[in-house]
């Protein structure tokens, strides 16, 4: 009986185990090269100051082609590479913040990205927008990072 007990459990924890080990992050699969990302952004200074209003956004410096802070609702920030997902390869792969400040599209291709999750709107993209963390300190800092 004590055989069978140990089995169920040593099962239980195996697959505890898997899961915890495994990373079911979505940018696995992006083309999107992985590029350490890991610096701040002050709200108090002048080259940040469209971000002091909801869904404001700016341009970064940083990983695979440059990266858009955007922010979603007072507290919550978002950030994405600017490396189109199709054709990651290309040069010209850059999105860029449409005049609406609601999409960041790729001139070249015609992919167009929603900046409130870095979702597809329109193709041929099929992979979202590589994601990076944004953590808002409450008062005046945002730490992007992956």
């Amino acid at each position: 009986m004590k055989s069978k007990f140990y089995s169920g459990l040593f099962a239980c924890l195996l697959t505890a185990g898997l899961f915890l080990f495994t990373d079911c992050s979505k940018n696995n699969d992006n083309p999107v090269p992985s590029v350490y990302v890991d610096f701040n952004i002050y709200l108090n200074q002048p080259s940040s100051t469209n971000l002091n209003a909801v869904g404001g956004w700016m341009y970064a410096t940083g990983g695979s082609r440059g990266i858009i802070i955007y922010r979603l609702s007072i507290d919550t920030f978002m950030a994405f590479d600017r490396n189109c997902t199709y054709n990651a390869s290309s040069a010209s792969a850059v999105v860029s913040v449409d005049a609406s400040g609601l999409f960041a599209a790729d001139s070249s291709c015609g992919s167009k990205f929603v900046l409130i999750d870095g979702s597809v709107n329109n193709g041929p993209a099929t992979v979202n927008l590589r994601k990076y963390n944004a953590v808002f300190d409450g008062v005046s800092t945002v730490h992007v990072y992956n």
